[in-house]
């Protein structure tokens, strides 16, 4: 299931994706005195996709028993860190 639920959600969100990519590309190639804006600028999408995967996890998780939603979180924050490890550095904190 979690397998599929990040398959769906690079399709879906695939533009964020390449917006976190370019991004980081313009803050790893900018300028001392530009550096700082363009990091902000890839946190703030790292955030957004951040967001979007614990509103998945969260919205599935209400749909089970407290003990199997409990092990279905740590797993999917596991395989996000895994995959996607861009957003898995905060999940847990979502």
């Amino acid at each position: 299931m979690i397998r599929r639920q990040l398959d769906l959600f690079e399709r879906d969100h695939a533009d964020l994706i390449a917006d976190c990519v370019a991004a980081e590309r313009a803050y790893d190639g900018a300028e001392r005195d530009e550096a700082e804006e363009r990091y902000g600028a890839y946190v703030d999408l790292v955030e957004e996709g951040t967001e979007t995967l614990a509103d998945i996890r969260d919205g599935f998780g209400r749909t089970l028993d407290e003990e199997t939603a409990e092990a279905y979180e740590l797993a999917f924050n596991r395989a996000v860190r895994k995959r996607l490890p861009r957003f898995g550095l905060e999940i847990d904190l979502r």
